[in-house]
């Protein structure tokens, strides 16, 4: 069950800071309006509050979210972004998760 609730807490924090970054970067690059700034801001303040909930100590989290973040960004890029990704780039995805999986997951002694 740990490794379940670990997985949608990492999954649902990668959502909220790529939808925090996503919706400045529409303002930014493309001409949408700055009330996009307001959501993103609210998103970014879940995704902090979603690392608080992990029972580890923060500096493994921030090392392993790093792994679940790359592999939803990829999922981003196909899904909102409409571009296929390359065998490579799921490759890529799937080695930052099994690091993700190595950091958290492995046996502690302490």
């Amino acid at each position: 069950m740990f490794e379940i609730k670990t997985l949608a807490l990492f999954l649902m924090t990668a959502i909220a800071e790529i939808i925090g970054c996503y919706l400045p970067y529409l303002w930014l690059t493309q001409g949408k309006s700055a009330l996009l700034l307001v959501p993103a801001g609210l998103s970014l303040a879940i995704f902090v509050w979603l690392l608080t909930l992990h029972p580890a100590t923060a500096g493994r989290v921030y090392a392993a979210y790093g792994g679940v973040y790359v592999f939803v960004a990829i999922f981003w890029l196909w899904g909102v972004d409409g571009i296929k990704p390359t065998m490579w780039d799921i490759v890529g995805a799937l080695v930052s998760v099994a690091g993700m999986a190595i950091i958290m997951f492995s046996p502690r002694t302490a």
